[in-house]
């Protein structure tokens, strides 16, 4: 009996060898969900300062405008754009000052992990909130 059951895994274990290696899993499987922390503060909107959660595929969370949020980066990641990429320091950036508006943005995006600071400081700045508005609120000034 020993001798049969030791027959039958060298049998499965040539069999799988035989048929080759296994396709790889999808990267949809692998990678974590998109899920984004947006913390936002002195905008000058109480309304708009806060802690919210924001998941895409559906949209979801506690953001208040998710939908619109989740298309807005989905429109960044066609066109190519990581949305939450730091001004590059070569860029000449006017001297304005969108005020003390600030995020903060943590998470999870297209497989990898999000630890971006925004603020209003300079022309680059402002131009990059602006950018991902509606997943920042709007801080015009």
């Amino acid at each position: 009996m020993l001798r049969l059951a030791a027959f039958a895994v060298t049998t499965s274990a040539l069999a799988a060898a035989a048929a080759g290696p296994l396709p790889p899993l999808p990267l949809g499987l692998l990678a974590p969900p998109d899920r984004l922390t947006v913390s936002v503060s002195s905008t000058g909107n109480p309304r708009a300062d806060g802690e919210y959660l924001l998941e895409c595929e559906p949209p979801s969370g506690t953001h208040p405008q998710a939908a619109k949020a989740c298309e807005r980066l989905a429109e960044l990641a066609k066109e190519r754009k990581d949305p939450f990429a730091p001004v590059s320091k070569r860029q000449i950036c006017t001297f304005q000052d969108g005020g003390p508006a600030t995020a903060k943005v943590t998470g999870t995006w297209h497989g990898r992990e999000v630890d971006a600071r925004f603020d209003r400081s300079n022309g680059c700045e402002i131009s990059r909130w602006n950018d991902l508005e509606p997943l920042l609120p709007s801080a015009r000034s």
